[in-house]
């Protein structure tokens, strides 16, 4: 619904406004109000405007026993039981939320003697152990757009995930050492030749300069080549190479010579890099922190000729975020284990998806429900099987009919709050329009006090 065809004749506007929908976190729109309903917005990309729509109008109970409507008393009594009831429960999500609500989720999981994980067990996990094993070359998204004249995309479609990407920070803003923008750069997508020639830069279809095109599950052996190209030592067989990956070994010694020429470069990577199947939890092998780690070193390598970073291309608003309270609260990212009194940290054993497909939980906690449909079908199974809560925001929709529901406020729509851009810089969140849901954060402190 447009501007003009709202029935309601006060209309006002809040400006810059941040987004809290992908990791971009954009600072600078515009929405406008009619009432508490968004009926218009400015520079919101074509993720965010229907989703600051959708929330601000979607209005289903405030809380739900079994998908039928009930007081909030009465869920917060049956969910308090459920928890305190459980041997071995499981809380999950964190990353459609805000510090605020993270923190709460950790404080509570560590009262139950609970498992607490985020998505990035099924997102970007594999970069966040390859990062722990290796270091990073990091910088923030400010420096890119100041700085950088070789872009990378590898394994990613910004175009699709982050529609604003290019735009403010990475391919046509200007900057401080780059001031025509996109004339000043030289833009690479590299990736799956099943898919990288469809990729795109924004939603307008801006295309890279050149696209390099590799098998599947071929990354490793690109990125070792490319090591040993900078590094100056021969390639052995380079005809079976080039066979091997798809593109001829002149193709990567022009690459390699682009990274050391560079006067500040970037790689940004995604899920086709850490080999995370969004569709099919069953295609990955398991090893993308290996991926990640061999792109790590290369960017390590690269700063002894020039300045060049790494940076993940996180898709949930707040995922990193989740990342940074968890590491707050018990000093790992993701993955946490609290049921012995203190932290353990063990991908693939406290991860969601692996104790929900060995049925190693009695009681689940999600906070955010929208990356369900991503779990394995045996884990989803589990699901079904076991008591369920759910916090989730009012348009959100899930085929999980849970035990008890909560319908929040969203964070930078109705509540204040504070989330992470992609680059770990913490950005406010302030509200723009009223709501009579109360935040996770007081749903979570409800059921501390009850448990």
């Amino acid at each position: 619904m447009g501007v003009a065809d709202t029935p309601d004749s006060t209309l006002t506007s809040e400006a810059d406004v941040t987004c809290p929908v992908c990791g971009c976190a954009c600072d600078d729109l515009t929405l406008t109000f009619a009432g508490d309903r968004v009926v218009d917005t400015q520079r919101a990309c074509g993720l965010a405007d229907p989703w600051f729509r959708e929330q601000s109008t979607a209005r289903p109970e405030v809380a739900e026993l079994a998908g039928q409507a009930a007081s909030l008393n009465d869920a917060l009594d049956r969910a308090a039981r459920i928890l305190a009831r459980a041997d071995a429960p499981l809380v999950y999500g964190l990353s459609r939320s805000s510090t605020p609500g993270q923190r709460a989720a950790v404080l509570l999981a560590d009262h139950l003697g609970a498992i607490v994980d985020t998505t990035a067990s099924i997102c970007h996990g594999p970069s966040i152990m390859a990062v722990q094993q290796i270091g990073e070359s990091t910088c923030t998204l400010g420096e890119i757009r100041n700085r950088a004249d070789l872009v990378i995309f590898w394994g990613c479609n910004p175009a699709v995930t982050h529609p604003r990407h290019a735009e403010r920070y990475s391919v046509f803003s200007t900057g401080l050492l780059i001031p025509r923008g996109r004339a000043d750069r030289t833009v690479i997508m590299i990736g799956d030749a099943r898919h990288v020639h469809d990729w795109r830069l924004d939603s307008d279809g801006s295309l890279p300069d050149q696209v390099i095109a590799i098998p599947p599950k071929r990354d490793f052996e690109a990125l070792t080549a490319l090591r040993a190209l900078i590094a100056g030592k021969p390639l052995a067989d380079e005809a079976r190479l080039s066979e091997t990956l798809g593109v001829s070994v002149q193709v990567l010694a022009d690459l390699a010579r682009q990274m050391k020429s560079c006067r500040c470069g970037v790689v940004f990577f995604g899920l086709g890099l850490t080999e995370t199947q969004l569709d099919t939890m069953t295609e990955s092998s398991g090893l993308g922190h290996l991926n990640v780690e061999n792109l790590l070193k290369l960017v390590r390598e690269l700063n002894g000729f020039t300045r060049f970073h790494a940076r993940r291309m996180r898709i949930q608003g707040d995922v990193t975020g989740a990342d940074s309270v968890m590491c707050w609260q018990t000093g790992y990212p993701f993955s946490v284990s609290l049921s012995q009194g203190y932290p353990r940290y063990n991908p693939g054993e406290f991860s969601a998806n692996e104790v929900l497909e060995r049925g190693e939980t009695d009681a689940c906690l999600l906070v955010g429900t929208e990356t369900i449909p991503f779990f394995s079908p045996a884990a989803r199974r589990h699901l079904e099987t076991i008591p369920s809560i759910v916090l989730d925001y009012p348009a959100t929709v899930s085929d999980l009919i849970p035990t008890v529901k909560f319908t929040t406020a969203v964070y930078g729509l109705h509540a204040p709050g504070t989330i992470y851009r992609m680059d770990e810089v913490p950005i406010g969140l302030r509200p723009g329009a009223n709501t009579n849901y109360p935040t996770d954060e007081t749903i979570l402190q409800e059921l501390l006090k009850r448990t």
